[in-house]
């Protein structure tokens, strides 16, 4: 059995690492530079990373002269580069969001000072105001504000400067107005794209496909305020594929509005994709198109793109057709609506699409399924949570989505599209922009091998990654004691999907060829194939342009970052409701499943809510704990005591900040005894929790 890992929980620094040990490093990533050596290099470390990553050197050159010389604090979008010695080096593309100098904070008065106090938990930087700079400003005013000068005491605050009021600690809505703001998310639209929407016309039947009485419906959340996507099947009618299937799909034509190099373009990629929070979106398009004339709305003729796809009786692919048509949904239902009717409950909308609709798009989906079980994409459960909000912008609640076969319906009929859209497109030597997925790197496979091996659970050293092996790793496990934390750390082993003008596969699907299709109302990856497909095979004028393909490659790093800062701040924004929801239930227990293990702190998640909260290390007990990182656990030096990553525990709710999300926990329940996790680990690098004392915050909370 492989030695167990350990690192110290507190104690003096180690050496600088830039060899990233804990999780494959990406092609691109986003990274803050946190560190400065005597020399004058720059060190960064990734934003988001599924573990804690050590700092990179950030490589000098001329790239900083074209992007302007970086500074601490700065976030930057880099290319990582391995070197000769197996250590990675960061090379500068360019620089991204705020200043280095710029920080999101709330005003606090007190009789002698003014401070801003960062809402970004992993900040300890406050700035001193003077008075002429608070004379304006009330307590709890969220404002932008600037570093501006040198403290006025060797270890006190640094001056600062406020830039910008941009609203109240207590407004219900400003969590994702945080959000927003500290992840650089790009709001509102400029006049020329408001006027280039406000010119666009309603589509008609000129060089079009006429599909308006082929009865194509949208299914979507309840909630939903544009509808980019709609579905039909029926039987196969030809002698030579019985019981086979014709499935089509239908997606707002975008490309029709949204013309290379006009204004529209322009901003779209910049921003990318659409980012939603609880209580507002953020469109890439303006509600003119996102929620207007892109929208598949019922019962309105619609301009679209659509593929006719055939399958077999197994659920094998024979053949597909892309058209630019003229669509009419013929309904607009919700998951539930959709569900409900096929398990027996129609209703007014419903009834008379039952048997002509419904039943012949369920019937599809069963042979669908037939081949998508048989290509066995990875199969990781999750579990999502909606966040209901009250008229005055409060959190009414927060319920677990259901996973219905309405969902999986929808999925696998927009994966075989967007499959279709990746072939067409290879067939026809178009250039284009892939969704990849790489398979898990040997490091990721080692350290997940390492913990099945503390769990007595067998994985083979040195086999290649395959979908079907984690699938029956997670069917051995599922429903037993282990099988919500092995789901979770076979999560945790995957690498994260990208978008690339090179294709590498989709490991996750299991699929040779990937491409997004199906959302260009919300995502300028899928404008950019809808335009190839229009090229490729005709279909117009305004497919991908010159432009479009010589800047194919930087277009996918840029919209890939933009996809991550979407990801990072709804994550934020998320928790701060969550926090603002639990406020008033401080004191109050819960049960929770420890998710992170870390030598700071478990990090427990919360049953009811989905909430994670920080139980530090310094609160669990007067013990010296290890962090064992092959066994995701702490362990006691000197009782041998264990908290390991999956158990259920209760917790009792110590503090919720909403303004920076965060959530303290005391643990309530018991250790597992030493006798019933075998030998202590050996001695080594420790740490002692000392009760009373905090740890200073982590670096991410999951």
């Amino acid at each position: 059995m492989a030695r167990p890992r350990f690192t110290r929980h507190r104690g003096a620094p180690a050496a600088r690492k830039t060899r990233f040990a804990g999780e494959a490093l990406p092609p691109v990533g986003v990274v803050d530079v946190v560190e400065k050596d005597t020399d004058g290099d720059l060190f960064v470390r990734l934003v988001k990373a599924a573990t804690e990553s050590p700092s990179i050197r950030l490589a000098p050159g001329a790239d900083e002269t074209r992007a302007g010389a970086p500074g601490l604090g700065d976030r930057l979008l880099v290319r990582f580069e391995a070197l000769e010695n197996g250590d990675r080096e960061a090379r500068l593309i360019k620089r991204l969001g705020q200043s280095a100098h710029r920080i999101l904070g709330v005003v606090r008065k007190a009789r002698r000072e003014t401070r801003v106090e960062p809402v970004d938990r992993r900040s300890r930087e406050s700035l001193l105001l003077n008075e002429v700079e608070a004379r304006d400003l009330r307590d709890g005013d969220l404002v932008l504000a600037q570093i501006g000068g040198a403290a006025d005491r060797p270890h006190g605050p640094k001056r600062g400067k406020v830039l910008e009021v941009v609203g109240r600690e207590d407004d219900p809505r400003a969590a994702s107005l945080v959000a927003i703001h500290t992840h650089g998310i790009p709001t509102g639209f400029s006049d020329a794209v408001e006027a280039e929407s406000l010119a666009a016309e309603a589509p008609t039947l000129k060089a079009r496909t006429d599909l308006r009485d082929l009865p194509l419906i949208t299914i979507d959340p309840v909630d939903a305020r544009d509808h980019d996507d709609a579905v039909y099947a029926e039987p196969d009618a030809e002698a030579t594929n019985p019981g086979g299937w014709v499935a089509w799909v239908a997606i707002a034509d975008v490309a029709a509005y949204v013309r290379a190099g006009s204004a529209l373009d322009r901003e779209a990629r910049e921003k990318g994709n659409s980012v939603y929070f609880p209580d507002r979106v953020e469109p890439m398009l303006p509600e003119r198109l996102s929620a207007g004339l892109c929208s598949l709305r019922q019962g309105e003729a619609r301009a679209c793109m659509a593929v006719r796809m055939v399958f077999d009786s197994a659920g094998r692919k024979l053949s597909h057709a892309f058209v630019r048509g003229l669509m009419r949904s013929a309904a607009k239902l919700s998951y539930e609506q959709a569900q409900a009717a096929i398990d027996g409950e129609t209703d007014e909308a419903t009834t008379h699409l039952l048997e002509p609709v419904l039943r012949p798009l369920w019937a599809a989906y069963a042979v669908l399924k037939a081949g998508r079980d048989r290509r066995s994409p990875l199969d990781i459960e999750s579990v999502e949570r909606r966040i209901l909000m009250n008229p005055d912008g409060g959190v009414a609640a927060i319920t677990p989505r259901k996973a219905l076969d309405a969902h999986k319906l929808i999925e696998e009929f927009m994966i075989q599209a967007n499959v279709s859209s990746a072939e067409t497109l290879e067939q026809r030597r178009t250039s284009l922009i892939y969704r990849v997925h790489d398979a898990p790197s040997a490091e990721k496979l080692q350290s997940l091998a390492d913990f099945l091996a503390t769990l007595g659970l067998p994985w083979t050293k040195g086999e290649p990654a395959r979908t079907d092996r984690f699938n029956r790793l997670l069917d051995q496990t599922r429903g037993g004691p282990h099988g919500e934390i092995v789901n979770e750390v076979v999560l945790r082993t995957q690498m994260q999907a990208i978008y690339s003008s090179e294709n590498i596969g989709h490991f996750g699907l299991n699929l040779d060829r990937y491409a997004h299709f199906t959302s260009p109302i919300r995502r300028y990856a899928d404008l950019i194939v809808h335009r190839a497909l229009i090229r490729a095979l005709g279909l117009g004028d305004d497919g991908l342009s010159d432009s479009d393909i010589a800047h194919l490659k930087d277009t996918a790093e840029h919209i890939t970052v933009a996809e991550r800062r979407a990801m990072a701040a709804e994550r934020d924004a998320t928790d701060r409701y969550v926090a603002a929801f639990l406020e008033d239930k401080v004191g109050a227990t819960f049960d929770g499943r420890i998710t992170g293990v870390t030598r700071f702190g478990l990090f427990v998640r919360l049953t009811e809510t989905g909430a994670d909260g920080l139980v530090p290390v310094s609160s669990l007990g007067d013990d010296y704990f290890i962090h064992d990182d092959q066994a995701h656990a702490l362990v006691g030096e000197r009782t041998g005591v264990r908290w390991r990553l999956g158990r259920l525990v209760s917790v009792r709710l110590r503090e919720a900040t909403p303004i920076t999300g965060g959530l303290l926990l005391e643990m309530l329940s018991e250790p597992e005894a030493a006798d019933k996790v075998g030998p202590k680990p050996r001695l080594g690098l420790r740490a002692r929790a000392r009760p009373g004392r905090r740890p200073g915050p982590p670096g991410r909370r999951r």
